[in-house]
């Protein structure tokens, strides 16, 4: 009979081994690295950094987060990090359609802030240099999310997705 318990057992932590790697496999990929701003290429505009190719997404909340990453990578001198100010100047809200490679098919303003309109193009370009942000083929269709841009007084910004 010592055995069979054994066996038993073995089956048991064999079966937990392969549930919790396949947990842990489902974690999201670290943020985008970039290239120092030294070795971007000449095409891209001042303050902007070449990113690494995106990483495969399995949920929209991948999509959005991946994106938030981008902006920030993509736009390392127009952002801030950590705590939003009381006050903030601007609040433009995003939506983007994409295509099934993740590249973008359309931007919509779904809000324009009453004062400091011109953040709204800074967002909509802040965009179209974070994508494209990884092949959304197999998600769910419509192929759009949202984003919503924390703008302070110096004009840079935060994807409010990051504070989530």
């Amino acid at each position: 009979m010592p055995c069979i318990e054994s066996r038993s057992k073995l089956r048991m932590m064999l079966a937990l081994t392969v549930a919790l790697s396949a947990c842990a496999s489902r974690a999201p990929p670290p943020a985008p690295t970039v290239t120092s701003p030294s070795t971007a290429t000449k095409a891209l505009p001042a303050g902007t950094a070449k990113l690494a190719a995106p990483y495969t997404v399995r949920s929209w909340s991948d999509v959005r987060l991946q994106a938030a990453r981008r902006l920030v990578a993509a736009n390392p001198g127009g952002t801030y990090t950590g705590a939003v100010p009381d006050m903030l100047l601007a609040i433009p809200v995003l939506e983007v359609e994409l295509n099934g490679d993740g590249s973008i098919r359309r931007i919509d303003v779904l809000r324009t802030p009453t004062q400091a309109k011109d953040t709204v193009q800074l967002a909509i370009d802040a965009m179209r240099r974070a994508a494209p942000f990884g092949d959304v083929s197999r998600l769910p269709r419509p192929w759009k999310f949202s984003e919503t841009f924390l703008f302070d007084d110096e004009r840079k910004f935060k994807p409010r997705t990051l504070d989530e």
